[in-house]
């Protein structure tokens, strides 16, 4: 076990103030998030290690007189030169569940994610598009370059954590002394400070502006479809990734087409005598003009299939069908002769019928009778 005294780097009449200043010196120095040398990690567990038992008067008078055996405390046997700290990492493989040394997030905090819903048009939905979204968000701020500072200067260590981003409390417990650590309040966990912020963002690196993006609808979502546009969220503060942006697709109602699944509907009107002998019916779908065949003897309601003429599977290069179901339109405009011919069609089927209507000189003609 290396002397205490010597990790820091102080003598061993040093005060504490100095033996503070030399932990946040060889902190910084040796702290995983900015040395990426393996063996700093264990110099910095070391370092900190030293410093919780110098930093605290009662532990630094016994290690000054029996070394480090005398600051393991009650669960000292077995684990001559350590704290409880090691005895964690023995039983869990890391710090202790109750704290540990000084740690602090691995990089800069993430940008927020943000939300926004797009209204499609019904032909956008089924065959795709770029459509552009416009959303109000954080940016990098251009004139700091993401450092929060104004320029020609730059962030500083915290004072208050020694550039850990978090701060120590040092208890004791019926186990010993317990260390827990919290964010810094003074830098928020960030680990820096910004005696001169930049002015037009106040120190946080990053703008709200508007932004518009384009977005890459693909062919076949439908409502409730959320499109993930990475790295289009938030800008992360001072310099921090970027969030992610979702977009909620709403797709509108067809005046002519609905929708079910991959498959599309749509209303054929056709008339009586189409239905009984059959036609031919030009159709406009979604990709052109088809012919839709009407067989004689069609009946209300029946419905044919296009294939392949529906939405588009998302995951594979197929569609879905297009469903045309028939009505048959009853003409309520018939002249005189239309008429004649519809009632000699009944008579020769045998169909019995309404009498036909009189007209208004024939029912004054019926009155003076």
């Amino acid at each position: 076990m290396s002397d205490y005294y010597a990790l820091l780097e102080v003598s061993r009449d040093a005060s504490a103030d100095e033996i503070k200043r030399a932990y946040r010196k060889l902190a910084r120095k040796y702290h995983p998030d900015t040395n990426p040398d393996p063996e700093a990690a264990e110099r910095f567990k070391e370092i900190a290690q030293a410093y919780e038992v110098l930093s605290d008067p009662e532990k630094r008078a016994r290690y000054d007189r029996f070394g480090p055996d005398g600051v393991d405390g009650p669960m000292g046997a077995g684990f001559a030169g350590g704290s409880i700290n090691d005895i964690f990492d023995a039983f869990f493989g890391g710090g202790s569940p109750f704290g540990g040394g000084p740690r602090r997030p691995a990089g800069k905090p993430r940008g927020a994610d943000l939300e926004v819903v797009l209204d499609l048009p019904f032909e956008d939905a089924v065959f795709g598009a770029r459509r552009p979204i416009e959303v109000r968000t954080a940016v990098v701020c251009e004139t700091c370059e993401a450092t929060g500072a104004r320029p020609g200067t730059h962030a500083t260590s915290c004072a208050e954590c020694g550039g850990s981003g978090q701060v120590q409390r040092i208890r004791q417990s019926f186990l010993g002394q317990m260390v827990t650590n919290s964010v810094c309040p003074r830098c928020g966990g960030q680990g820096e400070t910004i005696p001169d912020p930049c002015p037009d963002c106040r120190g946080e690196g990053r703008r709200v502006e508007e932004r518009t993006y384009t977005v890459d609808i693909p062919a076949g979502v439908d409502t409730g479809s959320t499109l993930r546009l990475t790295g289009r969220g938030a800008a992360g503060l001072r310099g921090g990734p970027a969030g992610d942006l979702y977009v909620h697709v709403r797709v509108q109602a067809h005046e002519r087409f609905t929708r079910d699944g991959v498959d599309l509907h749509v209303e054929l009107p056709i008339s009586f005598a189409q239905a009984a002998l059959g036609a031919t019916i030009a159709l406009d779908t979604l990709d052109g003009t088809e012919d839709v065949v009407i067989p004689r003897g069609t009946q209300p309601g029946a419905t044919f299939r296009l294939r392949g003429l529906g939405v588009p599977h998302l995951e594979r290069r197929t569609r879905g069908d297009l469903l045309v179901h028939v009505r048959v339109v009853v003409p309520d405009d018939l002249d005189e002769a239309q008429e004649a011919l519809l009632r000699d069609l009944a008579a020769a089927r045998g169909e019995a019928v309404a009498p036909p209507e009189e007209g208004l000189f024939s029912k004054i003609r019926s009155a003076f009778r």
